[in-house]
C-alpha cells in the first residue's frame, strides 16, 4: 500500500486475519469423527496480542492515507478481533457509519458442544471523515431487498459448493474465503460503476470477482502465489453484469421537477381531480394546491398525511390524476414523462 498514491481509492474492503490462535488442535465432526477444516493457516498467526494489534494499527493507516475523504472504508471480523478493529478503527480517525451482521444461514456447528454455535460475523462500515459525502446506494439496496428497506442484519449462506475454490488436491483453498453475495451488499451499497476498490488481504480474489462483476475497478495486494494464481484465473471467468437490471438511480440524483411544473407544462390543470388509493377526492387549485372538502387546502404531501392522520407522506405516492373518460394515472408517472422532457431538454443545450 505505501506505493499508492494519497486519496487515490474510492473504498476498501478489509477482511484481515482474526488471530484465532487455535494452535494444534484438531475438531472433530461427531456424526463420523472426520476432521473439520480450521483457521491454522501461518497468516494468522502472530506472537502476541501486541503484535497483533501493533500490525492492525499499521494497515489502518495506509488505508485511511489512501482512501479518498469520502470513500468507504469496510472491515470484517468475528468475535475474536472486531472489537479490536472496531477499536483500531477509530483511533484511526475514522467514523463508523454502521455495523453489518453477517447472519450466516448455514453455519458451521459447534461439534464440541460447548459454547454456542458461532453463526455470524461483524462487518464495520466507515468513513474517513465525519461530515464526508459518502456514498450510500440506499434504492439500489431496496431493490435488492425486494423493495424492504436494506437492514443491518444480513442472512447469508457461507461459501460452500462449486463457489468454494479448491487446490490441487481437491481441498479447500482458503480457509476464510467469503461469499460473493456478502461483496455484492458491500459494493453495491457504497460504491459507483468504475470507483477503485482497494482490497490489502485479497486472498482468493472475491472482491475482485464482484468488482469485475459490477462495473468497478480493483486492486488486490496478496502475498500467498497460489492464492494469487487462482484469483487470476477466477476474475478472468467472471463476466460483467447488466448494471441496468440491477442499481437504480438515487432519487436525489435525478431531476427535480416541482407538482406546478406539470401544471405549467399542460400536463395537469386547475380544477382537475386527484384520487387517492380508498378513493378519498380533492381538486388541484389554480396555485397548485389541494382543496378537500373537509380538510381544506394543502399540499400534495401534506394533504396525503392529513387523510391518513400521519406525520408525514409522500405525496407522490399517493395520488392519481382523473382523465375525462375517468380513467387514473399516477401523478407520480406524469412526473417520470416530465423529467425525461427535462433530460432531453438538457442534453440538446
Amino acid at each position: 500500500m505505501k506505493n499508492l498514491p494519497d486519496a487515490s481509492v474510492d473504498a476498501v474492503f478489509a477482511d484481515p486475519p482474526y488471530n484465532l490462535q487455535l494452535g494444534g488442535k484438531t475438531l472433530y465432526r461427531p456424526e463420523d469423527q472426520t476432521a473439520a477444516r480450521a483457521v491454522r493457516d501461518e497468516w494468522d498467526n502472530f506472537e502476541s496480542a501486541a503484535e497483533y494489534e501493533k500490525f492492525t494499527k499499521l494497515w489502518l493507516a495506509e488505508c485511511r492515507r489512501v482512501l479518498k475523504p469520502n470513500g468507504a472504508m469496510w472491515v470484517i471480523g468475528s468475535y475474536h478481533n472486531i472489537f479490536k478493529l472496531g477499536a483500531a478503527i477509530q483511533d484511526a480517525g475514522f467514523w463508523i457509519l454502521n455495523d453489518i451482521i453477517w447472519v450466516k444461514t448455514n453455519p458451521m456447528p459447534n461439534f464440541r458442544g460447548t459454547r454456542f454455535t458461532n453463526a455470524h460475523e461483524t462487518l464495520l462500515w466507515a468513513t474517513p471523515v465525519k461530515t464526508g459525502k459518502y456514498t450510500f446506494n440506499y434504492d439500489t439496496l431496496k431493490k435488492f431487498n425486494g423493495g424492504k428497506q436494506m437492514r443491518s442484519d444480513w442472512h447469508i449462506d457461507i461459501c460452500l459448493g462449486a463457489e468454494r475454490l479448491k487446490d490441487a488436491d481437491g481441498k479447500t483453498l482458503h480457509s476464510t474465503q467469503k461469499p460473493m453475495d456478502l461483496l455484492r451488499r458491500v459494493i453495491l451499497s457504497s460504491t459507483r460503476a468504475g470507483d477503485v476498490i482497494l482490497d490489502p488481504f485479497f486472498g482468493s480474489g472475491t472482491t475482485g470477482a464482484v468488482a469485475k462483476e459490477l462495473g468497478r475497478n480493483f486492486i488486490g495486494i496478496e502475498q500467498s502465489a497460489e492464492y494469487i494464481a487462482a484469483a487470476r484465473a477466477r476474475i478472468d471467468a467472471v463476466m460483467p453484469a447488466d448494471l441496468s437490471e440491477i442499481e437504480v438511480a438515487a432519487k436525489r440524483e435525478e431531476i427535480k421537477v416541482a407538482f406546478k411544473e406539470l401544471m405549467d407544462a399542460g400536463l395537469l390543470r386547475a380544477g382537475q381531480t386527484l384520487v387517492g388509493p380508498k378513493g378519498d377526492r380533492v381538486m388541484i387549485t389554480q396555485d397548485g394546491q389541494l382543496q378537500h372538502t373537509l380538510l381544506g387546502r394543502a399540499s400534495i404531501h401534506v394533504m396525503a398525511a392529513k387523510i391518513q392522520r400521519c406525520a408525514a407522506f409522500n405525496g407522490w405516492d399517493y395520488w392519481s390524476a382523473e382523465k375525462a373518460s375517468g380513467a387514473l394515472v399516477p401523478i407520480d408517472d406524469i412526473r417520470k414523462y416530465a423529467r425525461e422532457i427535462k433530460r432531453d431538454m438538457k442534453k440538446a443545450a
